[in-house]
């Protein structure tokens, strides 16, 4: 009467054992399940309040885990996938640098981070985010040079960096973007030459490149 019994306990520890063999065995080969593009996003947001130190207005008191990430201060997502789309963060006196995670945020379409206090590179990870529309980082202390993968941002519109303390010259780059409609460069420290073939920015309506260190004939600013 004890041989079925004891044969049942020894296919149960069977299944177990070999289940974690597999388990053990996909770890070992890195073969761990990629992260989903939520959660992907929330640890990218996460970075970014790693990298920051929060205003007097307290704007990243709400980016914790007893809400879900869409509902944090300053954060809009997708309806249809919780995928994070915006990021306002504007005149926040927010203080830091800029995490090169946010160009995992591949759903990105605008990034307002006007008005803050924020200093060092603007990441080229940035040029990750090919379907972002609306780039804002001005009246920053950003230092670095402008990188030229943002013009990987196919759909950009509104790029505005104006007002920091960039240096370096205009990436030719920039004037290949088909759809830029505002380009707000003014008061920093370029240099250099204006790439001749800005004035090929057939979409472009609003330009403004002054308080510079700039040379050469540029088209006619407006703003």
């Amino acid at each position: 009467m004890e041989r079925p019994r004891m044969f049942l306990i020894s296919a149960a520890c069977l299944c177990v054992y070999g289940i974690l063999y597999l388990a053990a065995t996909d770890l070992q080969q890195g073969e761990a399940k990629p992260l989903a593009g939520n959660e992907t996003d929330r640890f990218a947001l996460l970075a970014f309040k790693g990298q920051m130190a929060d205003g007097p207005a307290g704007a990243l008191s709400s980016w914790n885990d007893t809400i879900h990430f869409c509902q944090w201060e300053g954060i809009k997502c997708s309806a249809s996938n919780q995928r994070v789309t915006i990021i306002n963060l504007q005149s926040k006196r927010l203080a830091g640098s800029l995490s090169p995670s946010l160009g995992n945020l591949s759903l990105l379409q605008e990034l307002n981070l006007g008005g803050n206090d924020l200093y060092g590179d603007i990441p080229p990870e940035l040029g990750k985010l090919t379907g972002m529309r609306i780039l804002n980082l001005t009246s920053n202390s950003f230092d670095g040079r402008i990188s030229g993968n943002l013009s990987s941002c196919r759909e950009l519109r509104h790029l505005d960096l104006g007002d920091n303390m960039l240096v370096g010259e205009i990436p030719a780059e920039l004037t290949s973007l088909p759809k830029l409609r505002v380009l707000y460069l003014l008061v920093n420290n370029l240099t250099g030459s204006i790439p001749p073939s800005i004035g090929n920015l057939s979409s472009l309506t609003r330009l403004a490149m002054g308080r510079n260190n700039l040379v050469g004939a540029s088209p006619t600013e407006s703003a």
